[in-house]
């Protein structure tokens, strides 16, 4: 994704590869249970990077980093009350 090339950070490179696993599994499942189960695993990788102890409020990677980590939990947000309508 081009999303790895915004942030260069260890941290956020080894949380990157696992979200794209779990995005993979939200991917891949057939019903919206398969997916909302697979986006509250999201959710909590999403956290870690948003508690990241290293974050620096000045650096241009931290920033990307929650913007693209914000993101995906609002995703995540989406697909578990869509779990809740159906």
């Amino acid at each position: 994704m081009e999303e790895n090339k915004a942030v260069n950070c260890s941290i956020f490179e080894v949380e990157e590869a696992l979200i794209n696993i779990i995005t993979d599994r939200i991917n891949a499942a057939e019903t919206i249970l398969e997916k909302a189960t697979f986006a509250e695993e999201l959710k909590k990788e999403v956290n870690l990077l948003l508690s990241c102890t290293d974050y620096d409020k000045a650096s241009i990677n931290c920033k990307n980093c929650h913007f693209i980590a914000e993101l995906r939990k609002k995703t995540a947000s989406l697909i578990i009350k869509a779990k809740k309508l159906a």
